[in-house]
């Protein structure tokens, strides 16, 4: 399954000096866009990036479980540091299979009315 995650780094751990910021890219970003690579060739990792102009990182991530993206995201060194949304995707094609019936019935609705 497919999992939209989004992360975006919370006020309270934003790095409020020089030094901060330098042992907070050490610590953490570097970290975690090494294991983000690392995902990504694993195939866990689909697609995604640094979100531009802030702190974050958008993912599609493809597991077999909530138990798995779970893991996969905690994983992460940024995580503590970040909220983050998580958002189970539906194929095009699985989609497409759920309207079929719906539309079957509308249409019968439609020409029982005429």
């Amino acid at each position: 399954m497919q999992y939209l995650v989004q992360m975006k780094l919370v006020a309270p751990g934003r790095p409020t000096t020089p030094e901060e910021g330098a042992a907070f890219i050490e610590r953490y970003i570097f970290p975690t866009l090494e294991l983000c690579k690392k995902l990504q060739d694993e195939k866990k990792i689909l697609a995604g990036g640094a979100v531009s102009g802030t702190i974050g990182l958008a993912l599609i991530v493809e597991v077999e479980s909530a138990r798995e993206v779970d893991a996969l995201i905690t994983s992460l060194p940024i995580w503590p540091r970040t909220e983050t949304d998580v958002t189970p995707l539906t194929t095009f094609e699985g989609r497409a299979e759920i309207l079929r019936p719906r539309l079957e019935r509308l249409n019968a609705q439609t020409r029982g009315a005429a």
